[in-house]
């Protein structure tokens, strides 16, 4: 015969309802949490809740974003503690839950930097004016930004966001560019390695001959590559990018013809790192144009200053082209889809495919008038 329990309500039912809440993990998550169970405090697993009253809540771990997503049950799901006066035989019921919160992998929520650090961008000569720009430290930053730990830090670096002296400075990007023509510059005329070139040397000579402070030119040369025991292994590829992307912010409005854009890109490369230069390494960034007795024109038409919004998104590349082809749509999707299933989700939603004998082409579901 089966033990008997008794079910009874708690005096603190009325008290209680709505105070509990079932998150169903991800086998990934869960793995995680179980693996770590007897570990010391500090090697367990962070776990972090995030987002305001206008925002959906995430999930961070150290390196990964998931959102919250209330799944209604079919079956009512009683949150039950065992009796304080008889604890072996009878168990109070605290709440009743009608509900499930499921954790979806998201991409990490940064769009909010640019707006939050307007005003506080750094350029040349600003280390004597740190006075005066709008504040917001990387502290407050972190907690607020619905992304993990780990890519906040990456979204540092792909947004070129000094920290000093604890607070967020967008880097100008002319600035930038000059700053990293002078590194490729340096490491030419100083003879040093692309593979493991003296971090103090750079720091120190343009420290010296420009007056560029060490801490925004060690964080600058973080961002392109791997520092490790002093030693630089440059991303040459990211450097060239980060140059063209300058060249090419100069062109929103106004096309600039490919084979012109290429040479005004060599030359600020110089001889030593032209066979680098790639449109390729720009891609998500310009729209290409064939339709010109001139030849091929670049606009720029960067990904970032698209709406983050997924039906935002795809009414704005489609008002800007009637038709993409397969490759030149997925580009500008990447930021807001976790990977390649979800893009195609996406795709699928918000677009119509037609296949064509040399590639598939999107159009939109809904009609615009450009």
């Amino acid at each position: 015969m089966s033990d008997m329990i008794d079910v009874r309500f708690s005096p603190s039912t009325t008290q209680d309802a709505g105070s509990f809440r079932l998150i169903e993990l991800p086998s990934e998550l869960c793995q995680l949490i179980e693996s770590t169970t007897n570990a010391p405090c500090h090697a367990k697993p962070s776990l972090c809740i995030k987002g305001n009253i206008a925002e959906d809540a995430v999930l961070c771990t150290t390196d990964k974003t998931y959102t919250l997503r209330s799944v209604v049950l079919s079956n009512t799901l009683l949150v039950t503690t065992p009796s304080r006066t008889d604890p072996g035989g009878t168990v109070n019921v605290r709440d009743r839950l009608h509900e499930v919160l499921e954790l979806v992998p998201s991409v990490p929520k940064l769009h909010k930097l640019p707006v939050l650090l307007k005003g506080a961008q750094y350029d040349e000569g600003d280390e004597d004016q740190r006075a005066a720009f709008v504040k917001y430290c990387y502290n407050q930053a972190s907690s607020e930004i619905q992304a993990s730990e780990a890519e906040f830090q990456q979204g540092l670096k792909e947004k070129r966001i000094l920290v000093l002296d604890g607070y967020l400075r967008p880097i100008v990007p002319a600035h930038l560019s000059t700053i990293l023509e002078l590194i490729l510059s340096y490491t030419v005329t100083l003879s040093l390695s692309c593979q493991a070139a003296e971090v103090e040397e750079l720091v120190s000579t343009l420290a010296d001959e420009h007056e560029v402070p060490r801490e925004v030119s060690a964080q600058i040369i973080s961002w392109f590559g791997t520092v490790k025991e002093g030693l630089w292994e440059i991303d040459i590829r990211a450097v060239v990018a980060e140059i063209g992307l300058e060249i090419l912010r100069h062109h929103k409005h106004e096309p600039i013809v490919e084979s012109d854009f290429l040479s005004k890109w060599k030359n600020k490369i110089g001889d030593t790192f032209e066979a680098f230069v790639a449109l390729e390494l720009l891609t998500g960034n310009y729209l290409r144009s064939d339709d010109t007795s001139g030849g091929a024109t670049l606009t720029y038409f960067p990904a970032s200053g698209l709406p983050t919004d997924p039906a935002a998104r795809f009414t704005e590349l489609f008002l800007t082209k009637q038709r993409w082809k397969s490759n030149d749509i997925e580009p500008f999707l990447l930021d807001i889809a976790i990977n390649s299933k979800e893009r195609d989700k996406l795709l699928l939603k918000y677009a119509r495919a037609i296949t064509a004998p040399e590639s598939t082409w999107y159009t939109s579901r809904v009609g615009y008038n450009n």
